[in-house]
């Protein structure tokens, strides 16, 4: 795990001293390799890579970074790692091509592969997470590529002025801001799909001119760059100038080939998949450092733990994060399972000043707008982690992968109740149910609630019946509910001021890489779907994003089994019947997990990685988000309308409305422009 940066000039010769530059750039993002810096620079052909590396495989100085090819054609800048990558150097050795082996590192295996059997056929053998630089000597060409489901961040894009004008590319936007005469101002339609979805989503970044590479995407450039950016981000396939974008693995093809091989026998669904998740986990056990993972309780990261200590020699370290407010502490599912599994666990308990001391620190670790409050345990549980570990193995992706989510029950539910009344009925309604106040909505309430027992009562009656107005007046179709459910700030336009244009406004990102509906009977309007885009969006441009950079803050490598591609080929040839059922989520996951673990220690409403933000910000908080959210200041910065905000504000004080994430997403964009002003 490490991180890189680097450039390529429009004008060779434009700026002196590269490897200098490029050592700054990588020096930016150090965090992510506290064990060794590297750089290398081609003045002629202007191009430079800068490396800062956490060593995980191959400690030795053999796995210096950047590294030339044996034959001297490619130098490459790696981050992530391949798990696979001995079969592939045993590949190279039976087929009697393999060169002169300097050490064991992945990133010589790679440079190997990419001399034998070219860039894209290399990929496609990968097992593992990656983002790389490399540069083709012979073709003067450089290549950005980007793992399957971009577990591994990759910017681009161009910034400085006049001769020192250049391509740009790194790990973190910290070091493309590290470039000379960087200006990029921010973008606001990626401000707009921020304020939507709490993240900015691939492809824009915070920045205009700077730009996410997708996963599963390679961008190649030929000779000189482009002068300038394209006016919208580019989306594969493209060609701008010498600039190529094309996407070298897709997650639509293997939707299309779950869909037409569909698993029914389900005791063989099981075994399949218990055995795909042993191997996953056998391959992303293998370091050459202390190695753990985290445990929630939870199903998906339960069923990585038991796994891992099926096969381990000796107890598996585990961590977990406790909190002293009443209703987010898990860690007592955490130790129990623990305690059944054997594992050497780990609790850290968290105040809520220590854990409030983490929010200061969140601008400068994220380095554009992200708003998951969920960020904060995640960054304090790493940082448990990495006192004793330096590997944590992780149960991201098993949400959508095998239907986890709330919204993949109550979607298409409600959809199903709503879809037989005319639009115009359907608004007329949502106008209904908006007209009574919030607190209306809470006294009706009380009097059912009581008669409820066991907590079945609604909590918040008003506050989510007014969000369900909302989405009533807006929407027309499953895609439109998906929309809704997955917005906060349900019409941005309304509250980002300037010029962001009503078309960007929309998530053109949840229409990327398209499934074509004709191919896929059942998939169009059903919990697939949902899973699907999430898959392609929420999963790398929030989840991932998350884990990745509260880790590497830390210096701590974090790796997904659920995201060995072959576990994900046969999650969708899993029916919707093996991942829902009885309005529970994760049917076949849970039957591998109950193997290993009692059912009783892991059935439990499903809840989130939380904290309590909007209570603290009614407290303790309340100075710091009065200061940001002041109306003469957001109106003298000129990127929100104060209104909105300044309302919502007061109807979170009050406590008439829980309005904790959409403030969250002001508060982080308000504290990230400080911070870079």
């Amino acid at each position: 795990m490490c991180g890189f940066a680097g450039f390529l000039l429009g004008q060779p010769g434009g700026l002196d001293g590269l490897e200098t530059l490029a050592t700054h750039m990588a020096n930016a993002i150090a965090h992510r390799g506290p064990d060794d810096l590297g750089a290398w620079a081609d003045a002629q052909a202007g191009v430079a890579l800068g490396h800062r590396r956490l060593s995980i495989v191959d400690l030795s100085p053999a796995g210096h970074q950047p590294m030339a090819s044996r034959s001297g054609r490619f130098v490459m800048a790696f981050n992530g790692e391949i798990y696979n990558h001995l079969e592939m150097r045993a590949e190279l050795q039976s087929a009697g091509v393999a060169p002169a082996w300097r050490g064991h590192s992945d990133t010589e295996t790679l440079l190997a592969c990419f001399e034998q059997w070219g860039i894209e056929a290399t990929q496609a053998k990968t097992v593992g997470m990656f983002a790389i630089a490399l540069w083709d000597v012979q073709a003067r060409t450089l290549h950005l590529a980007r793992d399957r489901f971009g577990e591994k961040p990759l910017y681009y894009g161009w910034a400085g002025s006049g001769a020192g004008r250049a391509f740009v590319f790194g790990s973190e936007l910290k070091a493309l801001r590290a470039f000379p005469g960087f200006a990029n101002p921010v973008c606001r339609q990626a401000l707009a799909q921020y304020m939507r979805f709490m993240a900015v989503p691939a492809p824009r970044s915070i920045y205009q001119g700077i730009y996410k590479l997708e996963p599963g995407c390679v961008l190649t450039i030929t000779g000189a760059p482009p002068a300038e950016a394209p006016a919208q981000p580019l989306r594969p396939p493209a060609v701008f100038g010498t600039l190529s974008l094309r996407r070298w693995w897709s997650l639509a093809d293997v939707v299309q080939a779950g869909a037409k091989n569909q698993l029914t026998d389900e005791v063989e669904a099981v075994q399949l998949l218990e055995q795909r998740l042993l191997d996953a986990v056998r391959l992303q056990s293998l370091a050459d450092v202390p190695l753990g993972a985290f445990l929630s309780g939870g199903v998906d990261s339960s069923a990585i733990v038991a796994l891992m200590q099926q096969q381990a020699s000796r107890p598996v370290k585990t961590f977990t994060v406790g909190f002293e407010e009443a209703g987010f502490d898990e860690s007592p599912y955490a130790k129990a399972v623990a305690k059944h599994l054997g594992t050497d666990h780990t609790e850290l308990f968290v105040t809520a000043v220590e854990a409030q001391a983490v929010i200061a620190q969140l601008s400068a670790m994220y380095d554009e707008p992200f708003a998951d409050s969920s960020q904060i345990p995640t960054h304090l549980v790493c940082k448990a982690a990495r006192q004793h570990v330096t590997v944590a193995l992780s149960g991201d992706a098993g949400d959508e992968l095998f239907g986890g989510y709330n919204r993949y029950f109550w979607g298409p539910r409600i959809w199903a109740k709503l879809a037989w009344l005319p639009y115009s009925v359907r608004q007329a309604l949502g106008a209904a149910i908006s007209a009574m106040p919030v607190a209306g909505w809470d006294a009706m309430s009380r009097p059912v609630n009581a008669l409820l027992a066991g907590g079945k009562g609604i909590v918040q009656a008003g506050d989510k019946a007014h969000k369900l107005a909302a989405r009533l007046r807006g929407v027309r179709d499953l895609d439109d509910l998906y929309l809704s459910l997955v917005s906060e700030w349900q019409d941005p336009a309304a509250v980002v001021s300037g010029d962001h244009g009503a078309a960007l406004v929309e998530p053109t990102s949840l229409l990327a890489d398209p499934l074509p509906e004709a191919d896929l009977a059942g998939v169009a309007n059903s919990p697939l779907r949902m899973m699907y885009r999430d898959s392609m969006t929420y999963l790398p441009d929030d989840i991932l994003c998350k884990v990745d950079r509260a880790a590497m803050a830390t210096s701590l490598e974090t790796r997904v089994p659920f995201l060995d591609h072959r576990v994900a080929e046969l999650a969708w040839q899993l029916p919707i019947g093996m991942k829902i059922r009885v309005g529970q989520g994760k049917w076949a996951l849970r039957q591998v997990l109950y193997k290993h673990v009692p059912r009783e220690l892991i059935d439990r409403p499903k809840s989130g990685f939380g904290i309590p933000v909007g209570q603290w910000l009614c407290g303790p908080l309340r100075p710091w988000a009065e200061s940001l959210l002041n109306e003469a200041r957001l109106q003298q910065e000129g990127y929100f309308y104060p209104a909105p905000i300044r309302k919502k504000w007061a109807e979170h004080l009050a406590g008439q409305r829980d309005h904790t994430a959409s403030l969250w997403a002001v508060l982080m964009f308000q504290a990230w422009l400080e911070s870079v002003s």
